[in-house]
């Protein structure tokens, strides 16, 4: 049996109130128990003293490119975009990770061990994005959930590739209208084999991978993430998402907080970020680190994300404090990197908070996570310790 119990810490379990000085006990990758000190059991189990440091669900990154854009590397590191054809759902994000990158290292020590990992935004439809643990080797080994959502991207960026490529689509209008030409192929084939196979004398279509790839987000299996920045475009993934009843995740959301009353009613989720970076382009000319705060004011579903590698995703804690600059309440901005990201990611049943049942993704700290002093001193991932002195 491989158990460990943390013991004499502070524990955010993110559900339900802290616990002062309490314990958590990891067993087989899971967490078990959890509770006060005085109510810890007294079993024999190895023990790692927290000395009053505060423990914390493994943060969780709701978007990034992470493995796919190599360190120091250029065209040879670089898999995000398959800028050959606007349309691609079929492509598989995991077959593009490299988890040996040093990315990947650096997540851990910094305590994140979630990541979402998605398609570049060059393509309308970039394909199917995976959750992945950042611990292992082999991709397939910290798999998460696969397919977790599909890549859609609005705006700037589908533009200005297949701008550059003198193809289409050069305009919003033609970006949107890919993506329902292949939304209705998608349904219509759906249609037809379901159709197929409760009759037969009816043929099923001949087996097309890219259709096949949305039937998921179709059925409302997956979520379909948008990349969008500017309000416009964050409409016009909602009038597609309606359209088609899908279940939207708006990505980015640079304008989200200036509707974020219009948001709010919908109850459409924001991943926000990055926001510790310059204005680099056009849509990015009301980005703000005040976002987080004026969405969940509002009363919109948010998580915090750094998009690495547009800002390294180690440096998701420091994200967090400057949600909390910008106004956020801490507690608000540490859910926003812990089960608020695993809900809107649909992959809170394993991840995000500190409860009986769940992945053994913990992070110990040697205090206040907004406090610039602030250091990790153990992060577990499925109940093994992965950093820190053992």
């Amino acid at each position: 049996m491989n158990q460990i119990r943390i013991i004499n810490a502070k524990v955010l379990p993110m559900v339900g109130a802290p616990i002062e000085n309490g314990y958590v006990t990891l067993e087989n990758g899971k967490i078990t128990t959890l509770g006060a000190m005085e109510t810890a059991p007294q079993d024999g189990c190895e023990t790692l003293d927290a000395a009053g440091g505060w423990l914390l669900p493994g943060l969780i990154d709701a978007h990034s490119h992470i493995g796919l854009y190599e360190d120091s590397l250029g065209f040879e590191g670089e898999d995000g975009n398959e800028d050959t054809d606007p349309i691609t759902p079929q492509l598989r994000v995991i077959d593009g990770i490299n988890p040996m990158e040093r990315s990947f290292a650096e997540a851990r020590a910094a305590g994140v061990t979630t990541v979402v990992v998605s398609p570049g935004s060059a393509n309308p439809i970039g394909g199917q994005m995976a959750a992945i643990k950042t611990y292992g080797r082999r991709i397939d080994d910290m798999i998460v959930r696969a397919p977790a959502a599909m890549k859609f991207a609005l705006g700037e960026n589908p533009k200005s590739v297949y701008h550059d490529k003198e193809q289409t689509p050069v305009t919003r209008m033609a970006t949107a209208s890919l993506i329902r030409e292949q939304l209705v192929k998608a349904r219509e084939y759906g249609t037809h084999q379901k159709e197929a196979a409760l009759d037969e004398d009816k043929e099923p279509r001949d087996y097309d991978d890219q259709l096949e790839a949305l039937l998921p987000v179709l059925s409302g299996e997956i979520a379909a993430h948008f990349h969008a920045h500017r309000a416009d475009d964050i409409f016009t993934a909602l009038r597609i998402a309606k359209e088609f009843s899908l279940r939207p995740v708006i990505v980015h959301g640079t304008e989200a907080h200036m509707v974020a009353d219009l948001l709010a009613p919908e109850g459409v989720p924001i991943i926000s970020g990055p926001f510790m970076t310059d204005r680099s382009k056009p849509e990015l000319t009301n980005l703000t680190e005040r976002a987080p705060a004026l969405l969940h004011e509002a009363g919109v579903p948010v998580a915090i994300t750094t998009d690495h590698p547009e800002f390294p995703v180690k440096y998701l804690f420091d994200a967090a404090r400057f949600a909390v600059r910008g106004g956020m309440e801490p507690d608000d901005a540490l859910r926003a990197i812990t089960i608020d990201a695993a809900r809107i990611a649909d992959i809170a049943d394993r991840v995000g908070s500190i409860e009986s049942g769940k992945d053994g993704d913990l992070v110990l700290l040697t205090g206040d996570p907004f406090d610039y002093r602030t250091r990790v001193v153990a992060v577990f991932c499925d109940g093994k310790q992965v950093e820190g002195t053992k």
